[in-house]
């Protein structure tokens, strides 16, 4: 019986670390996730001061999203070194830019992450392109170049280089190409009139089916750091498994308890 009540309590200990804190934060396939990391990015891009006459509009981009994914599972507040080695981490991109936000995991939202991002606005000059204090994520989500973007948020214990923060959401977006070059953002002008050719204007950006789509997903060689997309069928199989194994602990106890002397033949 000792064993038995072992065993029902280490299986209750596997559910309640399932569902943890960590796992309340979204996956990078989740889709409102997704939209929410889009939606975002472009109101902010759409309603820039002054107005930009050349800004793309920007979508989501899975590769992205798995490079920002394993970065952040490194829990590190620092940019990712291999964003600046020769390695080709993208099939369309030889530039990769990213902005990184670490906070509360209770009080994370993709719209509070980008809007502090954006916040930085108020350090910056767009006139002298100068800054008081920092506006390099500011000035990348309104890189009027970048128009591919993928996110990811882990939970961290700790994250190294925020030490006062304990149990954080670590949130990392990166951009194809990169931005924050040592000029302006964007060019200042009428809305849309600056777009490339052959580009269509939405809700104040410069949109394009065909730039927007992005192929070869799989066809990019990662360097020698994991990244790890999610399996479904495994995440299914760790969900389902723990609920079944106490249930039949507590069939078998109940059974043993109705009848003691029943003894199972081989």
């Amino acid at each position: 019986m000792r064993v038995t009540l072992a065993v029902t309590a280490w299986m209750l200990s596997v559910v309640s670390s399932s569902s943890s804190p960590a796992n309340t934060l979204p996956d990078i396939e989740n889709e409102d996730f997704i939209k929410d990391c889009v939606r975002m990015h472009n109101k902010f891009r759409s309603e820039v001061t002054p107005k930009a006459s050349d800004m793309l509009y920007m979508t989501w981009d899975p590769v992205l999203a798995q490079i920002a994914k394993a970065w952040a599972r490194n829990c590190q507040f620092a940019h990712n070194i291999q964003l600046k080695l020769p390695h080709k981490l993208h099939p369309n991109f030889t530039s990769l830019g990213e902005n990184l936000w670490t906070g509360s995991l209770y009080l994370f939202s993709v719209s509070s992450a980008v809007t502090d991002w954006y916040n930085e606005i108020q350090y910056y000059d767009f006139k002298t392109q100068k800054c008081d204090k920092v506006c390099g994520h500011y000035t990348q989500i309104v890189w009027a170049d970048s128009y591919k973007v993928g996110c990811a948020v882990q939970f961290c214990p700790q994250v190294s280089g925020f030490e006062g923060l304990r149990n954080g959401a670590h949130f990392i977006c990166n951009y194809g190409p990169a931005g924050n070059y040592p000029t302006w953002p964007y060019k200042k002008g009428s809305t849309c009139s600056a777009c490339p050719s052959n580009d269509n204007c939405l809700d104040n950006l410069c949109a394009n089916p065909q730039r927007d789509k992005v192929t070869r997903y799989y066809s990019v060689v990662f360097p020698d750091w994991p990244i790890f997309p999610r399996n479904r069928y495994t995440s299914l199989f760790l969900i389902v498994t723990p609920p079944i194994l106490i249930l039949s602990v507590i069939i078998i106890s109940l059974v043993r308890h109705k009848y003691p002397h029943l003894v199972l033949l081989n």
